[in-house]
């Protein structure tokens, strides 16, 4: 194809996903109301506990709260709209790639999408904790009133980080599969995947929430120690084709 044909074919594949997102947008317009009821639970939670604090959502505009569900239904029509863009996105590309290339990109895809979402997960248990126990230390006499932007913009971005945080394995794995990185190499650099992953966990978390910053760590690590196994078996196995081939020095010479 000619430049010209890839720029007709990007921005028919672009138009696509557009329409694809403003569909899941107006749908998911209209089911904002249970997911302001699921995020505004901790916020339930701290008034129940504090009947003496006045606690709730606050908007500083007459259209901030139509804004709020603007920006929700973009946010959730965008994992909606997930499976038509990354088609998309993998329709284009897929033409320019050897077979072996496909594979791995196959093999990437299906691995870090339920990582990302698993990551999502186990952000939205955190999440509460996390609201919870920073309005502890709302000092006496004074009021928990949570702009309405800016707390589902904390909740959205918590959960995007501890998301991609899950995906991060498969980009080691990537790394050895390219020949950067063996799995031996990131096997030895296991003492700053703890810590990294210990910082992260500490600051994604409260610091006096002990119990949310042991289980994201150690879910972190857990995910760090697996793809070094699987980068280290991608090894042996590379290592006993080439044997197989002939391409490997002979030990005896």
């Amino acid at each position: 194809m000619s430049l010209g044909a890839h720029l007709v074919e990007l921005r028919r594949r672009l138009m696509i996903c557009a329409a694809a997102l403003v569909v899941t947008m107006i749908v998911a317009f209209f089911v904002t109301d249970p997911i302001i009821d699921f995020i505004t639970a901790p916020v339930e939670a701290i008034a129940d506990r504090h009947p003496e604090v006045i606690v709730g959502l606050t908007f500083s505009s007459v259209t901030a709260p139509f804004d709020l569900r603007m920006r929700m239904a973009f946010s959730i029509g965008i994992f909606l709209a997930a499976p038509i863009w990354l088609w998309q996105i993998w329709a284009y590309i897929m033409p320019g790639l050897t077979r072996k290339e496909i594979k791995y990109t196959i093999g990437f895809v299906a691995a870090a999408i339920p990582l990302f979402f698993a990551g999502c997960y186990v952000g939205s248990l955190v999440v509460p904790h996390v609201i919870e126990l920073m309005a502890e230390f709302t000092p006496e006499g004074a009021n928990n009133l949570y702009e309405g932007k800016l707390y589902f913009d904390f909740i959205l971005k918590l959960m995007l980080v501890v998301g991609v945080s899950f995906v991060l394995p498969v980009f080691l794995v990537a790394l050895n599969l390219s020949g950067v990185m063996t799995g031996r190499a990131i096997l030895k650099g296991w003492r700053v995947a703890v810590l990294i992953a210990s910082v992260f966990a500490a600051l994604a978390t409260p610091a006096a929430d002990v119990v949310s910053m042991l289980l994201l760590a150690g879910i972190l690590v857990v995910l760090f120690f697996a793809a070094a196994g699987l980068s280290m078996l991608f090894d042996r196995r590379k290592k006993q084709q080439m044997a197989a081939e002939g391409l490997l020095p002979d030990a005896d010479a």
